[in-house]
């Protein structure tokens, strides 16, 4: 008997120690050779808030929950700034909007249970502090007209801020400059021309700014463009209705 359990025993430690645990269902091994390894390869890229996909069909993903200040600037639409929040809180983001148009964003108040689950609305100039963390990042979109004054609440770490305009108004350039990502929506020829004033833009986004269609939006980082189309989820639909520039 001692020597059954004493083989046993030893079966058991030799299963530990190559790596396959207890005793249970046995599957083949996987494995290749070094020949085949080139062929693998994985999806690695920034993780955050998928906004939307490129024009070849890609993820667009926003990383919005940084441990540095990070400001966005989107000039555009209620749609695609109530899309973005309600995917930042989803994703157990802290969502604190400062609005003067509070009825604009009951409705996704009452949605998320609320404001008790990741969503709160604030006056101007009423935000109070967030005491953001590692575990608890926030954003803060600010909904405040053309001219929104300057917020009591800045970006910091794990606390970006994305300030809505809806068109090309007189704050813009100094926002432009304060963001590091700036989302431009369908604009009029004339705001085009009087943007590429305030940041470099090519004379073919320029061109296709006054044509772009409800839901896309130009974003445009430290060095890159990249055009993102947001399709809302059959949820969003049902919350916010379908991808609009104005409101």
């Amino acid at each position: 008997m001692t020597t059954a359990v004493s083989v046993a025993g030893e079966r058991a430690r030799a299963l530990l120690r190559s790596g396959f645990g207890l005793i249970g269902p046995r599957h083949a091994r996987h494995s290749v050779s070094v020949d085949q390894l080139d062929a693998l390869s994985l999806p690695i890229g920034d993780d955050g808030v998928v906004i939307g996909v490129d024009p070849e069909g890609r993820p667009s993903v926003l990383g919005l929950n940084r441990p540095t200040p990070y400001d966005v600037t989107l000039i555009g639409g209620l749609w695609t700034a109530q899309v973005i929040a309600l995917r930042a809180a989803a994703t157990g983001a802290r969502v604190a909007v400062e609005t003067g148009r509070p009825g604009a964003w009951m409705q996704m108040v009452h949605a998320m249970g609320g404001g008790q689950n990741g969503l709160a609305v604030h006056e101007v100039g009423r935000v109070p502090p967030q005491g953001t963390s590692p575990g608890t990042p926030v954003l803060v979109v600010r909904d405040c007209g053309m001219q929104p004054p300057r917020g009591r609440v800045a970006s910091g770490p794990w606390q970006s801020v994305l300030t809505l305009l809806p068109y090309l108004s007189p704050v813009a350039p100094r926002l432009i400059r304060q963001a590091r990502l700036v989302g431009v929506q369908r604009i009029s020829p004339d705001e085009a021309a009087e943007l590429s004033r305030a940041m470099p833009l090519p004379a073919a986004d320029r061109e296709a700014l006054p044509t772009l269609p409800d839901g896309v939006t130009l974003w445009c980082g430290d060095r890159d463009r990249q055009y993102v189309m947001t399709q809302p989820t059959e949820a969003e639909v049902g919350l916010l209705g379908m991808a609009r520039r104005m409101d």
